[in-house]
């Protein structure tokens, strides 16, 4: 049995073992393999244009050039978003536990392949599995650390929702600086009242979203971000992996692969499917998301994901 088939029988083994009724929460597993990674509380399974870089603001003159959005931390903690006022809550530990090998790895050795560790995607074999709120929450709590900085990109370009999901507008962001190159990242990027995290917006819609994505300045704005500055991690919301061919060409920029996991809902077909496309890839990891209520823990929560 390979291993794919393996974390896909260690997802329906999940699924069956799933309470009946409660709410929906992640659901802590963990299993290693050389070559992918299931980790954190939310691990169920293991499975195996831009401008060029010296077109970019210096280290420093990013931040100074940037504009600054207001989130509105209340509304976010009352969608059960991850947010430093919101107390000590189980969602809070267990996103505490998801990012531990994750930013471990990001200042670790470099991968096989070279890629900067600290470029983590997020993904999902289909629309609506919680990708986003996963990628969104990750962000948060790396922004709580005291040593580490976070910027989340949108790179989802054909259905961008961070923006969206963070009761924002939609602004220029990623796309347009592969399109216009007179256009620097610091003209897109937005810093937060969470002054350790920005955010880089989508942008405008593009019918050559994966030639741009796949462009050599796309290569060096990458590398740019990686390296600018020592303490950051960068976590990209991708497009779900079995829609579009984005996905996987971004992923061949990436240090870290998270692929999220609807629990219940998702099949093991799906899974393997998803996973196959990217074989090859070095630090692939799982989140089995929205699975039932545990039995003995009395504060649950709910995945509300738009």
């Amino acid at each position: 049995m390979s291993i794919i088939e393996k974390a896909a029988s260690r997802i329906d083994q999940q699924r069956h073992a799933a309470q009946p009724a409660g709410e929906a929460r992640l659901q802590p597993t963990a299993v290693e393999h050389p070559d992918i990674n299931v980790h954190a509380d939310a691990a169920a399974a293991a499975l195996s244009a831009a401008p060029a870089a010296s077109q970019l603001p210096a280290a420093g003159d990013e931040r100074r050039s940037t504009r600054r959005i207001e989130l509105d931390l209340d509304r976010l903690r009352e969608q059960g978003m991850v947010t430093a006022a919101g107390g000590r809550t189980n969602l809070l530990e267990e996103f505490r536990i998801i990012k531990r090998p994750l930013l471990k790895r990001a200042f670790g050795p470099p991968s096989p392949k070279g890629n900067p560790a600290n470029l983590i995607m997020m993904t999902s074999a289909l629309p609506g599995e919680g990708k986003t709120y996963c990628s969104i929450n990750l962000a948060m709590s790396i922004a709580m650390e005291l040593d580490h900085t976070v910027l989340l990109v949108d790179a989802d370009v054909a259905r961008p929702s961070v923006l969206r999901t963070l009761g924002l507008p939609q602004q220029r962001g990623l796309m347009d600086i592969l399109l216009d190159d007179k256009l620097d990242l610091g003209d897109v990027l937005l810093r937060t009242n969470i002054d350790t995290l920005a955010i880089l917006p989508a942008g405008t819609a593009s019918p050559h979203a994966t030639e741009l994505l796949a462009s050599s300045t796309m290569t060096s704005m990458l590398h740019e971000l990686a390296n600018r500055y020592p303490d950051r991690v960068i976590i990209f919301d991708s497009p779900p992996l079995l829609l579009t061919s984005e996905s996987r060409e971004l992923a061949s920029h990436m240090g870290q692969i998270v692929v999220v996991v609807e629990a219940q809902t998702t099949t093991q077909q799906a899974v393997k499917d998803a996973l196959h496309r990217l074989e090859g890839f070095d630090n692939i990891n799982l989140i089995y998301n929205k699975t039932r209520d545990i039995p003995g823990i009395e504060e649950t929560y709910d995945y509300h994901y738009g």
